[in-house]
């Protein structure tokens, strides 16, 4: 099996990020891409365009502001080899409120005048420790088969350009349904956030008891 492990630059690289991908165990045969781009979506769409070029089978996507730990890679292949074509770790906003950057559902709402407004609903109470079916996701730590990529690309055009109001990485998300495939997240691999502070599953959930206990 050949994993790219594919790293869009859009600003300094971490120290924490660099830390962690050093530490990374490795599974079968693989590389790195890293590109830097003022337009992240470009940035995806030309790490995408290498993995298939060079016969890749999956893709590991990892953004530069993130830390996790040496099974990483190891959990997110576990879950391919059961027949999906995208996992995604667990992980949160870095910007308050903080929430998780899984979502339950992502498409378009209806406006009170009959017209339509992106949305995507948080998935705030996601199951613990579990692989589950999400409706999209951030791309911080997500592992794709390259397979899926060529489908979206050759029914949809480019897999990230932004779509219907969305960021690059909800709009590819849309187009994981388009072409009937499923996203999922594992919450047992978890992953920080680096910003002022790393935000990690503890600190989402130690913010999210104060929200309920004042409400």
């Amino acid at each position: 099996m050949k994993t790219l492990i594919a790293i869009p630059c859009m600003d300094m690289v971490h120290t924490e990020f660099v830390q962690a991908l050093v530490s990374l165990k490795k599974v079968g045969t693989v590389q790195y891409a890293f590109t830097a781009s003022s337009l992240i979506y470009d940035a995806r769409d030309e790490l995408a365009a290498k993995a298939i070029e060079r016969g890749f089978d999956r893709v590991l996507w990892l953004d530069s502001d993130v830390t996790f730990e040496p099974d990483l890679l190891e959990r997110l292949s576990a879950d391919m080899d059961e027949g999906r074509e995208l996992v995604s770790g667990l992980y949160f906003s870095r910007r308050g409120p903080v929430r998780p950057t899984i979502f339950k559902e992502c498409g378009m709402g209806k406006l009170p005048d009959g017209g339509l407004l992106p949305a995507a609903i948080h998935y705030m109470d996601y199951p613990q420790d579990a692989v589950f079916p999400i409706d999209a996701c951030g791309f911080g730590a997500v592992m794709t088969s390259v397979d899926l990529l060529k489908r979206v690309k050759e029914k949809l055009g480019m897999p990230f350009s932004p779509a219907a109001g969305f960021g690059e990485d909800l709009s590819f998300c849309l187009r994981v349904k388009n072409v009937g495939s499923q996203c999922w997240c594992d919450s047992r691999v978890k992953v920080g956030h680096i910003g002022q502070r790393t935000i990690t599953e503890e600190i989402y959930l130690s913010l999210k008891e104060e929200v309920d206990n004042a409400g």
